[in-house]
């Protein structure tokens, strides 16, 4: 079994994550848990060994069913929170690295019936229109705006929540 590239020390947890910006018909592909109140983007943990275009490639067969292919590395994202959902996450202080990749279109948001679980549960993908985020919990925060103006060179964002 493959190791994420993730440690925990004392209260405080470190992630090395990947994710992706699934973008079809001026909506956004995003993922729920059966614990979340909220929605955060397609992607996970990258394994030891793998770079960050295989990892995000793998998580989004693992999260969907369907091969999307990276298209650009659009963002570099330093995240700190702490999660106060009822995720088994939230007695940590969380330290995220993600490096955020654009897929290219696959023309359709039509998607297989796919079932992916993740630490809190049973795992959900859903499409939101870019227009709408306003009106839902997402992660990361400035994830309208960045699929809204796709940069030309990569962005770097520090969260501190």
């Amino acid at each position: 079994m493959a190791t994420d590239c993730c440690f925990v020390s004392e209260n405080s947890r470190f992630r090395f994550r990947v994710a992706a910006l699934i973008i079809e018909d001026g909506c956004v592909l995003l993922a729920c848990n059966s614990k979340a109140t909220y929605f955060y983007t397609i992607g996970g943990g990258v394994h030891l060994g793998e770079t960050t275009q295989q990892a995000v490639e793998r998580e989004v067969m693992e999260e969907i069913g369907v091969p999307y292919k990276v298209d650009r590395l659009v963002a570099v994202h330093e995240n700190f929170f702490h999660d106060t959902s009822a995720s088994v996450l939230n007695k940590y202080d969380s330290h995220e690295v993600a490096f955020v990749y654009l897929m290219k279109s696959r023309g359709t948001k039509q998607l297989p019936e796919h079932q992916s679980f993740c630490i809190d549960g049973r795992e959900y993908a859903r499409w939101i229109a870019i227009s709408d985020l306003p009106n839902h919990t997402h992660f990361p925060v400035f994830l309208q705006d960045l699929a809204t103006n796709l940069p030309n060179a990569v962005q770097h964002f520090v969260t501190k929540q």
